[in-house]
C-alpha cells in the first residue's frame, strides 16, 4: 500500500509535452515547455501507431530546446512527434524482493520470473554519498576466497578496489570467483556493456542458484544504448545503497567501469562537450568520482558497500586516462598482466604492482614477517629474472637470489588457483608460512 501511495504521488496532475524539432544521430531536440524539464527528466516520444513509444532522457539544453537521448532505437520518430514529460526525477524502488532477480538498467525484470515488486521508498539514481564527517571507517578483513588477494592484497569491508587488466587477461573469470566466494550479506553485480552470450553463462555457471539467491544482477549488454549502459551503473549502486541502509554488508561489483566512462563520453560528445584526453569529455572525470564515492562505509552504525570495479586498460596501457583517474579515486588496485596469463598462471595478478591502501591496518601483526619475506623473494626474482633465464647468474653468488630461485616455483603454485577453488584468509596465511618454512611470530 505504501508503494502504491508513492506511485500515486509521483503521477503528474496534467499532461505536459513538447514536440520533436530535430534528430541528429542519437540526439533528439525537443521544443516546447523546456522550463518544465530538467537534466534527468524522462520523456516518452510517440513514434506512430506502428512503433512503440520511445523513452528518452534530457541530457542538456541548447537555446530554447531540450537535448534528449533515447533508451532504445529511434525507429519511427519524425519531426513534430509528441514528447510527453513522464517524470522530473529518475527514481527506482528497490526492495528485498529483488534478491535472486536479474533486471535491466530501467529496473525491469529480464529473467522471466514475473513482475518485480516495488519497495516503499523511492531512491534517486544519482544520489550523493553520505557526508565525509558522518561516514564510518572501513571494517575488518573481507574474505574474498582468492589466495593471492587474501594474503598479498587484503581487502577490508567497505573498501573500494579496482581490477585493472587488458582484454582477454581474465577479469571476468576473477569476478566470477569473487562473486561466488566472497563473504558478504548481499551481492549487487552490474554487467555494464557485457557480451550478451556471457550473461547466462555468468548467472548459471559462475553464480549458480546459491549465489544468485543472495544477489541482484543488473545487465546492460554492449548492443544497448549509451543511456542504458550508463544507467545500469547508477542502478547497481542505488540498489547497493538500499541494502547498505538496511544495515547489510554489501559487495558491489561492476564489469566494467571503463564502459561506463565510454558511455558518458558518447553522451558528452553528442551534446557538444569538447573532447580532451583520448576523446574523453570533462564530464567523464566528473561522473567517475560521483559514482565511485557512493561505495564505501555508510553512516556510523549502518552497513557498508565493498566495491570491486574492473577497469579495461586500452592496449595494456595502465596509465591511460580512465585507468589513471580511477586509480586515484579508489582505495587500492589489483593489476592483472598479459605476460602472467600467457605463461599459464591464473588469476594473472601481479602482486608486486598491486596495492591495498587499507591492508597495513587489517593484517595480523604476526603475519607481517611472512608477507614481507614472500614479497622480498618475489621482488628479487623479478629483478634478476632476465639474468637467471639467460644462465648468466652463477648459483652461490648471492644467498637471497638463491633462495628466490628455490622458492619461485612454489610461490607461483601458491598464486595459481582454479576457478572452482576457494581458500579462506587463515588457510592462505598458513599455506604461505609453510611454503617459506617460517613460523608466524
Amino acid at each position: 500500500m505504501k508503494s502504491l501511495f508513492v506511485e500515486i504521488d509521483s503521477l503528474m496532475a496534467t499532461e505536459i509535452y513538447g514536440r520533436v524539432a530535430a534528430v541528429q544521430g542519437l540526439l533528439v531536440e525537443v521544443a516546447g515547455p523546456v522550463h518544465e524539464m530538467s537534466v534527468g527528466s524522462r520523456l516518452m516520444i510517440e513514434s506512430g501507431e506502428a512503433n512503440p513509444p520511445v523513452l528518452a532522457e534530457v541530457v542538456g539544453f541548447r537555446d530554447d530546446r531540450a537535448l534528449c537521448m533515447p533508451f532504445s532505437g529511434l525507429e519511427g520518430v519524425r519531426m513534430g512527434c509528441k514528447a510527453v514529460i513522464e517524470s522530473r526525477d529518475s527514481v527506482v524502488h528497490p526492495s528485498d524482493a529483488w534478491l535472486g532477480r536479474v533486471v535491466n538498467a530501467l529496473g525491469e525484470p529480464i529473467d522471466g520470473k514475473g513482475p518485480l515488486p516495488k519497495g516503499g521508498e523511492a531512491r534517486k539514481l544519482r544520489s550523493s554519498p553520505p557526508p565525509a564527517s558522518e561516514r564510518g571507517r572501513v571494517g575488518g578483513p573481507l574474505d574474498l576466497g582468492v589466495r593471492a588477494l587474501n594474503t598479498f592484497i587484503t581487502c577490508c569491508k567497505g573498501q573500494r578496489m579496482g581490477i585493472f587488466a587488458g582484454s582477454g587477461v581474465g577479469k571476468s573469470v576473477l569476478m566470477s570467483m569473487l562473486a561466488k566466494n566472497t563473504s558478504c550479506d548481499v551481492s549487487v553485480i552490474g554487467l555494464i556493456g557485457e557480451r550478451g552470450r556471457e550473461v547466462q553463462e555468468f548467472i548459471e555457471d559462475d553464480l549458480g542458484e546459491e549465489g544468485l539467491a543472495r544477489s541482484v544482477v543488473v545487465v546492460a549488454t554492449s548492443d544497448e544504448s549509451v543511456l542504458m549502459r550508463r544507467q545500469a551503473a547508477y542502478l547497481a549502486m542505488t540498489v547497493a545503497e538500499q541494502f547498505r541502509d538496511d544495515d547489510k554488508n554489501v559487495l558491489c561489483m561492476m564489469d566494467s567501469i571503463t564502459r561506463f566512462a565510454m558511455a558518458q563520453r558518447e553522451i558528452g560528445l553528442s551534446v557538444g562537450e569538447p573532447p580532451t584526453s583520448k576523446g574523453y569529455t570533462p564530464t567523464v572525470f566528473t561522473e567517475l568520482p560521483r559514482l565511485l564515492e557512493r561505495a564505501g562505509p555508510g553512516r556510523v552504525g549502518s552497513g557498508s558497500i565493498t566495491g570491486l570495479f574492473t577497469v579495461l586498460v586500452e592496449g595494456d596501457n595502465h596509465n591511460e586516462p580512465v585507468a589513471d583517474a580511477v586509480r586515484g579515486i579508489l582505495d587500492g588496485h589489483i593489476v592483472m598482466e598479459r605476460a602472467i596469463a600467457e605463461r599459464g598462471r591464473y588469476p594473472a595478478i601481479n602482486v608486486l604492482k598491486s596495492v591495498s591502501r587499507t591492508m597495513p591496518r587489517c593484517v595480523p601483526e604476526e603475519q607481517l614477517p611472512v608477507l614481507r619475506q614472500a614479497r622480498r623473494l618475489m621482488s628479487t626474482f623479478s629483478d634478476m629474472e632476465e639474468l637467471i633465464r639467460l644462465g648468466a647468474y652463477r648459483k652461490g653468488s648471492d644467498p637471497t637470489v638463491d633462495e628466490a630461485i628455490a622458492r619461485h616455483e612454489p610461490l607461483e603454485a601458491f598464486l595459481n588457483q582454479r576457478k572452482d577453488e576457494a581458500t579462506d584468509i587463515n588457510d592462505g596465511y598458513i599455506q604461505l608460512a609453510n611454503l617459506l618454512e617460517m613460523t608466524p611470530e
